[in-house]
């Protein structure tokens, strides 16, 4: 006899006994057993399919229950809530598994019984879950996976997330990259027409210009009758077909010119626009006389620079005007005369005697650790037999009013050094240099050399040819030359026989 529920008891229907097999039961007997199973499930399935075609709700005829041992139910806990359950004992657990499975699951508890759980039972409910309606909630198999629908959603979800980031990322990088790379680019300065014409800025390739007028210059200025007719071809290749071809020559005389040099100068051709400029050319002849040449060139390819010809007639100028050199303030020097007479006597002429050799050896013994490389290069045997006839040692301001001069250790002196040299032709020659000498605890060393001396007095040198008289020894063929036209014209260059007087002479005049 069962106990009655207490209060707040729920009444629990007994559980379906276990399934149990013999353990003798062999694979074969197993396969067989599901086999019929699922032959069972599969006339069960076909006869309630032809009843439902046929329009009736009789529940499909009882099948045979397949071959298997006897089950018995599982042993129950005494206490239990369902052994104390007042429930009849034949009482089954009914779950609702959809309406279009409701017959199947009649149909399949009518044959087995009520503890009827074996393969039959467990095939016929597979059916029965394939025909949930979309509306009720699957709930998955322990272990098993969420239906396939909200996997293939989650899946796509996640996948546009992760799109959007990157094009979101990578959108940000992009302008970023564009700000930084705005903001690094260096502002480009540019120039008004004023500005280029104040520094002679253009698109004419004037550097190329100018060494084609640098050569037809100097085919123009060496002429003579022997080499008439080559040099008359040679400037049919520089001109256009309105030049003359003889470049103002008449056919008499002769000349060499050696050397053509652009002055700089540069003047727009208006009849040409950007592509042409009227251009100045210093040409020396063999004699050492200096002329001036204007000659216009056109150039057709601006940007290539090709394309050149000698667009016209050249003209014979005067050489631009000399500024006087204003003298130097001698009174701000102070020449320590005692530091001059040791140097020139026993540090200069080792130094320059191993300078002029390059003897890097005998060198080390006059320079110091830091000297500059020309102090420590020297001439490679150009010049020869040094000797030192000038030194100026100037007093640094520091010192200028000590009596006597007094040099710190590590000060440094600058001095003016005239020095004779023999070239290799045998002759002599006088060079000046600037020179930094530094006191130390062993005496006097050269630290820098460098070449140059300016003059001290100024003005100019040359006399002016308006006050010259006419039988100078330079002579009246220096001074004139043949323009285009073969007229003789006064060149302002100065006299090649005309030399400035040596530092040495000046020192002696002004004493």
């Amino acid at each position: 006899m069962r106990n009655t529920p207490q209060a707040g008891q729920a009444a629990v229907p007994a559980l379906p006994p276990r399934e149990t097999r013999p353990a003798s039961e062999s694979k074969k007997e197993k396969r067989e057993r599901e086999r019929a199973a699922r032959k069972a499930a599969y006339e069960q399935k076909k006869a309630a399919k032809e009843q439902r075609k046929k329009g009736g709700s009789a529940p499909a005829p009882p099948l045979p229950r397949p071959p298997g041992p006897p089950r018995r139910p599982p042993p129950r806990r005494r206490g239990s809530p369902a052994h104390q359950a007042n429930v009849p004992a034949n009482a089954t657990l009914t779950l609702r598994a959809g309406a279009a499975s409701a017959t199947g699951a009649a149909a399949g508890s009518t044959d087995a019984g009520p503890f009827a759980t074996g393969p039959a039972a467990g095939a016929s409910a597979q059916p029965a879950a394939k025909a949930t309606p979309a509306g009720d909630f699957v709930v998955p198999k322990p272990g098993g996976r969420i239906p396939a629908g909200g996997r293939r959603t989650h899946v796509a979800l996640r996948a546009t997330l992760l799109i959007t980031t990157c094009v979101f990322a990578l959108g940000s990088c992009g302008v970023m990259g564009l700000v930084i790379g705005k903001s690094s680019t260096p502002a480009t300065a540019g120039l008004d027409p004023a500005d280029a014409a104040k520094y002679r800025l253009s698109e004419f390739p004037t550097r190329q210009a100018a060494t084609f007028a640098e050569q037809y210059a100097l085919l123009c200025m060496t002429y003579s009758p022997e080499t008439a007719s080559t040099r008359r071809d040679d400037l049919a290749r520089y001109i256009s077909s309105g030049v003359d071809g003889e470049c103002g020559w008449d056919g008499k005389g002769t000349s060499k010119a050696v050397a053509a040099t652009w002055d700089g100068t540069a003047e727009t051709l208006p009849e040409y626009g950007d592509h042409g400029r009227y251009l100045g050319v210093q040409v020396r002849s063999e004699g050492g006389k200096l002329t001036t040449l204007t000659v216009p060139v056109y150039v057709k390819d601006l940007a290539t620079g090709e394309g050149m010809r000698i667009a016209g007639d050249v003209g014979q100028m005067p050489l631009p005007p000399r500024a006087d050199v204003p003298p130097v303030d001698q009174d701000a020097e102070v020449v320590d005369d005692t530091l001059s007479d040791q140097l020139r006597e026993q540090v200069l002429p080792g130094y320059f005697e191993a300078w002029g050799a390059s003897d890097t050896t005998a060198m080390a013994r006059f320079t110091t650790s830091d000297a500059t490389q020309t102090a420590t290069t020297g001439l490679s045997g150009e010049l020869s037999e040094p000797t030192v006839s000038e030194v100026d040692a100037l007093v640094p301001r520091n010192v200028q009013g000590t009596d006597p001069y007094t040099y710190a250790d590590g000060q440094a002196v600058q001095l003016r050094v005239v020095v004779a040299w023999t070239d290799p032709a045998g002759g002599a020659v006088n060079r000046s240099y600037r020179m930094t000498v530094v006191n130390t605890a062993q005496g006097w060393f050269i630290k820098d050399v460098r070449g140059g001396v300016p003059d001290a007095e100024g003005g100019r040198a040359d006399v002016d040819e308006e006050t010259a008289a006419p039988d100078d020894e330079t002579g009246s063929d220096e001074d004139t030359a043949p323009d285009e036209d073969g007229a003789a014209s006064p060149s302002e260059s100065p006299s090649a026989s005309k030399s400035p007087q040596s530092s040495k002479d000046k020192q002696s005049d002004k004493s």
